[in-house]
């Protein structure tokens, strides 16, 4: 089910108003960890229900700030008067840049399924090419894409690819597998464990044709471009939702996308496929503990040598679940765990790609890198893709998604090729 239940989804006008809630109280301030390390950005209060007040849809932006909004959504989830913060910010970007225009750079990184397509065919020369020093530095002056920014690697074969002759187990479970963009040229190996999973715990996996969900569109201020996207990509998925077929995705940011934010910031609780799918969506670790709550999940383990310490990133605590990866991972023996105190890790999908906010980025994450780190951890696990990037970028230490190590414990390490961990410089 999602967040919010389906016939109770904010109208275009409910979630402005809810900054009328705002008590002026400056929590959202007190945890922003934009504002904390930069006076670029006023924080999310002044951004936000204060500044939209004097907003109007025919009169230009009264703040230029709210480009260095994050879209990380912890104002929102910690505001105690229920204010919608992050999604009013993102709305408000979005007409700031309708006045001031959206660079290329942003348009080209706003559409990863473009890059994948176009790079996947020569990967080995692409990342060559990216891990080219003097060519970063070209790319930064003359693209403004950081120098030192994590880019990953492009996979040379889709996941699409290989799912094409996979055929799973007919099962009395059946999920339609939501793989996104990042698993499907950049973590294909993810995707398989993924999928063997699933079939481990007696789940048919289908692999519907799909697409971009449109969030990083979003985040960069295209919002018909993103309402288009997703739209597209619910068409798709709709089918399987009104089968009473479960969407399990990988990308916990790609599902809260269909789960909420698709409805509440683009608006389309008109849009019926996408009110369908968002009441079967779920992310990958929801799902499978879900299965251990009402017994079906197998629990027999085998030991994993592995200490590590779990990040749940911004838009996972988003999805109003807990943290369903920790308890997984407590199945698992061997595995030990320490959850991070670390708010975010800065990356917010393309933000920390971009020059002007590298550094921002940085140092909103460095709290959590000191504690990786410091950790000793022989890994460090989250369940956002450009999370896991920019982490192990910064801190030189392997960064896994909960599933690899559930995957390691049922011992299917063997049907997969390793990881391959190595990010552009």
């Amino acid at each position: 089910m999602s967040l919010y239940d389906a016939e109770d989804v904010l109208g275009p006008l409910l979630m402005r108003g809810s900054l009328d809630h705002c008590v002026k109280c400056t929590i959202c301030e007190t945890y922003c960890p934009v504002a904390a390390v930069t006076p670029l950005f006023p924080g999310p209060k002044y951004a936000g229900p204060q500044a939209e007040r004097f907003r109007s849809a025919d009169e230009p932006s009264p703040d230029d700030s709210l480009d260095y909004c994050s879209g990380c959504g912890i104002c929102t989830q910690v505001c105690p008067q229920g204010v919608h913060i992050a999604e009013i910010n993102t709305q408000a970007r979005a007409r700031l840049k309708e006045r001031t225009g959206v660079s290329l750079r942003d348009r080209v990184l706003a559409r990863p399924a473009l890059a994948g397509r176009l790079a996947t065919p020569v990967a080995p020369v692409a990342n060559a090419l990216l891990a080219n020093r003097p060519l970063r530095l070209g790319i930064e002056k003359v693209a403004g894409v950081h120098r030192d920014a994590a880019l990953p690697r492009f996979a040379g074969e889709t996941f699409r690819r290989w799912a094409r002759t996979h055929h799973s187990p007919p099962a009395a479970r059946r999920v339609a597998y939501f793989h996104g963009c990042g698993a499907n040229y950049f973590e294909p190996e993810l995707a398989r464990m993924a999928v063997a999973v699933l079939e481990h715990n007696g789940v048919q996996v289908d692999v519907p044709k799909q697409g971009c969900c449109g969030l990083p569109l979003q985040s960069n201020g295209l919002l018909d471009d993103a309402r288009t996207s997703v739209r597209r990509l619910a068409k798709r998925l709709a089918p399987f939702a009104r089968e009473g077929i479960d969407i399990v995705g990988t990308s916990t940011s790609c599902t809260l996308m269909l789960k909420r934010e698709a409805l509440e910031i683009l608006e389309l609780h008109d849009d019926k496929d996408l009110r369908i799918v968002s009441e079967r969506t779920y992310d990958i670790c929801e799902y499978l503990l879900g299965l251990h709550e009402r017994g079906e999940l197998d629990t027999e383990f085998a030991p994993v040598g592995e200490q590590v310490i779990y990040h749940a990133p911004c838009q996972q605590q988003g999805h109003g679940i807990g943290k369903p990866a920790l308890a997984l991972l407590a199945l698992i023996p061997g595995v030990e765990v320490d959850e991070s105190v670390a708010a975010c890790c800065g990356a917010a999908g393309t933000y920390g790609l971009k020059r002007e906010k590298y550094a921002i980025a940085m140092d909103v994450g460095a709290p959590l890198f000191d504690q990786i780190t410091a950790h000793g951890s022989t890994a460090s696990i989250c369940d956002s893709e450009t999370c896991r990037w920019h982490i192990q970028k910064a801190t030189r230490v392997e960064s896994l998604h909960p599933i690899e190590l559930l995957h390691r414990g049922y011992g299917l390490a063997d049907d997969q090729p390793p990881p391959r961990r190595t990010h552009a410089r």
